[in-house]
């Protein structure tokens, strides 16, 4: 029987994952700069917390969400998203209680949901995200999409586009909740069953349904903008202005809807433009969620945050054409011809890596024109040969690769001359 990686999944190889290191030390670093410290919760979570923080209305709880019961008979949930289970945390460790607020947090991992496998979008994906929880200043939510943007810049992606909108507060969702329902519910039996559900339920995310996109009636929805009340459009208004100060350029997409139920106020989305990229530009998501503390047992306090993938951070890379910097160098390659020259090789190796050298060596007893041909496919800056003659006199001759110029050096002399001349 042959057995393959499960539908949905992939399998990231050696010569793949340097890019993914690379893009993982730039989140690292940015998280350090913007001070989101990195919090690392459990793979799976109690399914109750993803149908109360995520929505019962959403597409992830009723359609994606993988669910299993424990031996205790206990419903399990694979996670499919970061934010309700960093707020969890948040809650149960009691991070309110913080004299340092916002608390700042930025996670990153795998997320499952079962959806059909798209290029960059699979069952099992890789998500990054941060959390600012405790503050309802508009100046953290430029601050969140400015990191987000920064991370996209710092990687060297140029063709972006960010959107935002405001979802508005209780009172604004409400009367906009009306007049979509006033606005879809005579022709609710041309759209598919799940917005026909959604009309009664959560009129907003017919918006985002990804079937009737086209439908006349969309275009023509009233706009949540339209329904904000003043404090609500005065707080957008600040948003803009700081992205603005940050040199940030945006548009405001009336129609703009997350697809997560605990969103309101600012909400956002950094797009794709490459050509190439896919139908699927979406790169980044997130917005504000003041509320979502409370529904999963905590103190009234508000939050935003956001999310990306990874796998479509790299899809975008490619549809610009752009090669990551990586660092994944062999800094010398031993060749040894003889059981005793193997010995002396092992010992050497030993001591360049204990100095952070990169060396390696063949295992599978190979001729030494294979071993020199292995050293070159590899990539090895310096190549030495130990044989019989280089035992005797305790040194080696040191070749360079790419000049092909060699030097003697005495063996106790190596890791000294290799670390002058990495």
């Amino acid at each position: 029987m042959a057995f393959k990686v499960p539908r949905g999944t992939q399998d990231i190889l050696p010569e793949q994952t340097p890019k993914w290191q690379k893009v993982e030390s730039i989140l690292r670093d940015l998280s350090r700069v913007y001070r989101y410290k990195e919090i690392r919760t459990p793979i799976f979570e109690q399914t109750e917390l993803f149908q109360r923080g995520v929505g019962d209305t959403t597409d992830i709880v009723q359609k994606e969400m993988y669910t299993f019961d424990d031996r205790g008979g206990r419903s399990l949930t694979l996670r499919p998203e970061g934010t309700a289970a960093a707020v969890r945390a948040y809650v149960e460790h009691k991070m309110f209680g913080n004299p340092d607020q916002p608390v700042k947090l930025s996670y990153i991992g795998p997320m499952f949901r079962y959806e059909r496998q798209q290029a960059g979008r699979y069952r099992q994906f890789v998500q990054y995200g941060v959390e600012a929880i405790g503050s309802a200043d508009p100046a953290i939510d430029a601050e969140v999409i400015s990191l987000a943007m920064d991370i996209y810049q710092t990687v060297g992606l140029k063709d972006l586009k960010l959107v935002i909108n405001s979802l508005g507060d209780k009172e604004t969702r409400a009367a906009h909740r009306t007049a979509l329902i006033n606005h879809f519910e005579p022709s609710i039996g041309e759209f598919c069953t799940d917005c026909q559900n959604r009309l009664a339920k959560n009129p907003l995310r017919i918006l985002d349904c990804k079937k009737d996109h086209d439908h006349p009636l969309m275009k023509t929805a009233p706009a949540l903008t339209d329904y904000l009340t003043e404090s609500s459009a005065q707080y957008f208004d600040q948003v803009k202005k700081y992205l603005e100060v940050l040199g940030i350029p945006y548009e405001v997409d009336p129609n703009l809807v997350r697809g997560l139920d605990y969103y309101n106020h600012t909400a956002f989305e950094i797009m794709s433009t490459a050509d190439g990229f896919g139908a699927i530009t979406t790169l980044c998501g997130g917005g504000r969620y003041n509320g979502l503390v409370e529904d999963i047992g905590g103190p009234e306090v508000p939050g935003i945050g956001f999310a990306m993938s990874i796998e479509r951070l790299l899809l975008a890379l490619e549809a610009e054409g752009i090669e990551l910097d990586v660092e994944d160098s062999l800094d010398i390659y031993v060749v040894a011809i003889g059981d005793e020259a193997k010995l002396k090789s092992v010992e050497l190796i030993s001591s360049f890596r204990a100095k952070g050298i990169a060396a390696d060596m063949d295992y599978v007893d190979r001729k030494m024109k294979a071993q020199m041909k292995s050293a070159d496919r590899l990539g090895a800056k310096f190549v030495i040969v130990i044989g019989e003659s280089e035992l005797e006199e305790s040194s080696v001759n040191v070749k360079e690769m790419e000049s092909g110029n060699q030097e003697k050096v005495p063996f106790h002399n190596l890791v000294n001359y290799l670390l002058e001349n990495k």
